[in-house]
């Protein structure tokens, strides 16, 4: 199979295409013919091998050179063969998935506890879409925020991947939501549910003199502890992600806002992984999508060969919603 293979960190170039056998799946393991991956923040930061504190963290991308060698944690495809044991899903099901890599190659080995059947309403692209940062919104929303019925939600940073997922999530589960993005993205997210959309190049977010139940900051654009004058008391602000220095991005975000936790009104929590339950949430999602409550946004869509072009625009951080690369074709 061809694959893109990381060797070395570095830039977008690093990224060599690669002829290489295909991955034999394991117990518990099935080998998926990818069909479309997705491009995001996770893969350019394995990339560059940032932030640099996570290489010496055990399970960290590798302190010296890149323990995943072949990036794309979004996968949607066909499953080609079955591992020992594997009853849930045969040879020729259509399936999404969130795997720990794989994405950037024509096959992939794919826990089956990581996949689950592809919502019969989207294409293969736009079903690799959803796995990583759909997922995300979830549990920022659901686990972590405890999203309620009627409960007015704030989402920072509305207009990528996870934002756009966080604005028609925190709707479908009755969220009256306030979203903040850019002034080139106020019409694409307030159709997805937002009843009210701020322009943070007009309004500092801060400064918006109401407060909500729920904040789910996807931006990174303030300390943590900046939004205690935004949130009811026993509300919740939930930290996804964020932004900071080559050697702490994101975590030194997010070791902030919890280390200021214990001296804040409100409960505090991140959403950043590792994800459990993976199977049953893309299950919850697929029913979601299929019953037209969600849908994945896409901003560019790139070919097998273009991957490190996407890499390259999507680490630019100016993408609406997703980046989907079509890995073969049927």
């Amino acid at each position: 199979m061809k694959a893109f293979v990381l060797d070395s960190y570095g830039s977008p170039d690093a990224l060599k295409l690669t002829e290489l056998p295909r991955p034999v799946p394991g117990p518990g393991e099935v080998l998926v013919r990818v069909r479309a991956t997705s491009v995001q923040p996770f893969d350019w930061h394995l990339m560059r091998g940032e932030p640099r504190l996570a290489r010496l963290m055990p399970g960290g991308p590798g302190l010296f050179r890149p323990s995943l060698p072949i990036l794309g944690a979004d996968v949607a495809g066909v499953v080609e063969e079955t591992g020992p044991g594997v009853t849930e899903v045969a040879p020729g099901d259509e399936v999404y998935a969130m795997s720990g890599g794989g994405g950037f190659g024509e096959y992939a080995a794919v826990k089956v506890a990581d996949l689950a059947p592809k919502p019969r309403t989207l294409s293969f692209e736009e079903a690799a879409a959803v796995p990583m940062a759909a997922q995300t919104a979830l549990l920022a929303l659901r686990d972590d925020g405890g999203l309620e019925e009627g409960q007015r939600v704030l989402v920072n940073g509305a207009s990528g991947g996870v934002g756009t997922f966080t604005v028609q999530l925190a709707r479908a589960f009755g969220g009256k939501v306030t979203a903040v993005c850019s002034p080139a993205n106020l019409d694409l997210v307030r159709s997805l549910g937002a009843e009210e959309v701020v322009d943070y190049t007009k309004e500092d977010v801060l400064g918006l003199g109401r407060r909500f139940d729920l904040v789910v900051d996807v931006a990174g654009s303030h300390p943590g502890r900046a939004f205690r004058r935004l949130i009811r008391p026993k509300g919740r602000h939930v930290q996804v992600g964020g932004r900071g220095s080559r050697w702490l991005q994101p975590m030194g975000r997010m070791f902030g806002t919890m280390a200021a936790a214990p001296f804040l009104p409100h409960q505090v929590a991140l959403t950043n992984g590792p994800w459990k339950e993976t199977r049953r949430n893309l299950i919850t999602l697929g029913a979601l999508i299929d019953a037209d409550e969600v849908r994945p946004v896409i901003d560019r869509r790139y070919t097998f060969e273009e991957i490190p072009a996407a890499v390259r625009y999507q680490e630019e951080g100016h993408a609406r919603g997703k980046v989907v690369v079509t890995v073969t074709e049927s």
